[in-house]
Parts: C-alpha cells; sequence; structure tokens
C-alpha cells in the first residue's frame, strides 16, 4: 500500500510554545519564533508537541497556537507546514480535540499512541480508527516508547497504515527504523535524521533545528556531505539533552535574544551549569550572544 500523500517538508521544527512573565501563553513572541523558524531552515512546524510542553497547555491554548500557525506564519510563509499536535491518553479528549483541531485546517496531525494508560494492541488500534473518523487532515503517528511506556512495532505501524488518512510516523525509537508498507517517515530524534534521509524518507521532526536549522537542511541539499554535517552537530543534539529540551531550547533561544520565556512547571529553568553547558555550545557554533 503507497503512503497517502504528503508533503510537510523535510525539516520541521517541533516549536517551543513561549510563555510571557505571567506564565501565559505569549501570542506575540510565538509568531515571532514561528517567522525566525521559518526564516533559518525550517519548512514547517509541528505546534503543541513534546517540546512545546503540550501536557501543560489547555486545549484552548493548543487551539489559539495553531490558529495562529496556520493564519499568520503559513500565510507570511508561502510553502511552509503546520503540523498540530493533538494526541493524549483519552480517546474521547483526542477525538474532541481532533474534531476542533482540524476546523483549523493545518496540513497534518500528530498524534501519539496513548501514553500512561498502556492499552493492548487492539485497543491501539480502535484509539487510532476513533481518531480518523474525527478528520479528513493527513495523520501523523507518533512512535516515542520512552515516553508512553509502549512501543508501536512495524507490523502494528502497517496495520495502522490501513487507516485511510494514516500517513506517516514520527519514529522515536532507532531500533525500528525500517522502511515501512504505507507509511512514510519522520525522524523523531534529531540523530536519527542522516539515517531517515538515507532511506529516502523525507525528514524529520526536530528540536536542535531551533538553533541550527539551516545546516540541518544541508543534510538535506547535500546529500554527499550529509554525514560529515551530522556528525558535525552530534555535539548539539547530545548537549541539548542536558535538561528537558524544552528547557534546554528556550534557554539557548533567550540567550540569543529571541525571548520565549520560562517553561511551565514541572518543568523549570536550567541551574547555572546546565546554562554553561548551553552557552558554550551555542558560542562554539557561533550562535549570536546576547548580554545572557
Amino acid at each position: 500500500m503507497a503512503p497517502m500523500a504528503l508533503d510537510l517538508g523535510a525539516i520541521l521544527t517541533a516549536m517551543v510554545t513561549p510563555f510571557d512573565p505571567r506564565g501565559e501563553l505569549d501570542e506575540d513572541a510565538a509568531v515571532r519564533l514561528m517567522d525566525h523558524l521559518l526564516d533559518h531552515g525550517s519548512d514547517g512546524l509541528v505546534l503543541c508537541g513534546t517540546t512545546g510542553e503540550a501536557p501543560t497547555l489547555s486545549d484552548e491554548e493548543k487551539l489559539r497556537l495553531i490558529r495562529l500557525g496556520v493564519e499568520e506564519a503559513r500565510s507570511s510563509h508561502p510553502g511552509s507546514t503546520i503540523v498540530a499536535g493533538v494526541g493524549h491518553n483519552d480517546t474521547r479528549h483526542t477525538v474532541q480535540l481532533t474534531e476542533c483541531a482540524t476546523q483549523l485546517r493545518p496540513d497534518a496531525l500528530l498524534v501519539v499512541n496513548p501514553y500512561y494508560s498502556k492499552p493492548s494492541r487492539k485497543g491501539i488500534v480502535r484509539h487510532f480508527q476513533e481518531v480518523a473518523t474525527a478528520t479528513d487532515l493527513p495523520m501523523v503517528l507518533y512512535n516515542i516508547p520512552q515516553r508512553t511506556a509502549q512501543d508501536m512495532p512495524n507490523d502494528l505501524l502497517e496495520e495502522l497504515a490501513q487507516i485511510e488518512n494514516v500517513a506517516a510516523v514520527k519514529q522515536a525509537n532507532p531500533k525500528n527504523l525500517a522502511k515501512l508498507d504505507g507509511l512514510a517517515i519522520y525522524a523523531g530524534n534529531d540523530d536519527m535524521l542522516a539515517d531517515v534521509l538515507d532511506l529516502g524518507e523525507p525528514g524529520g521532526v526536530l528540536v536542535a533545528s531551533h538553533l541550527v536549522g539551516e545546516e540541518m537542511h544541508h543534510m538535506v541539499d547535500e546529500p554527499e556531505r550529509r554525514h560529515e554535517i551530522d556528525q558535525s552537530l552530534r555535539d548539539v543534539y547530545g548537549e541539548l539533552a542536558v535538561a528537558p529540551l524544552a528547557c534546554s531550547v528556550k534557554a539557548a533561544l533567550c540567550m540569543m535574544g529571541i525571548e520565549v520565556g520560562s517553561p511551565r512547571l514541572p518543568y523549570v529553568d536550567l541551574e547555572e551549569p546546565e546554562r554553561r553547558t548551553v552557552r558554550q555550545l551555542r558560542e562554539r557554533h557561533g550562535l549570536l550572544a546576547t548580554a545572557a
């Protein structure tokens, strides 16, 4: 079965969600960040994902953010794409959010398998079948067992590909990386991008692209240098993990003068040793410094 037609671009940044000093969604900062990312290597944006602190966002905030992506960022950057995260561990909640997000017309929806609940295989299939009835948009499955506590093996992914509008998977389990009948594959971890591209797959949903998006796009545009570039960025992938990625990326962006605020609890701002790691990383890669 051929994958459903899907052209989201190669470098999709899983965008952090900016908050103001009161901890509220900062719409102006969100639009500025969207513009910055789309001007610096990102073909599209994934909103309300893990790095966007989706578990701490209300549905109303998620829909506001998706609307900004569709109405502001996509319109000002023709050809860019918006993928909306709608996954939840409650099928009914996921369906409701999917219905609302679909009305805003992003280019695709990112849907994780139910985390924490750990349903049976049949339950996972039924979950995605129910979500698919709520939308006509392409769905990108999200396999991230380190957060859901449940892997979706490749034979299950190929079974889910039989659902009409399931088009791709964001694969964050490198052990499962292989061509799939009926699904396009997006790298779910930055350090998987080169291998995913080598398979002839479209690209990745990435985090380091907040900082080095243009360099990561060179891996798409210059395949002969792909692994050389990948090796040059390995320290970025690794050292951003000094803290939860939403926290370290927000710190790095603020150091670059791109104000995105602090993360929401249970995430916290970086401690000084962590900030030092991020600061040194930024300096090594020539990312412009500010007073921070």
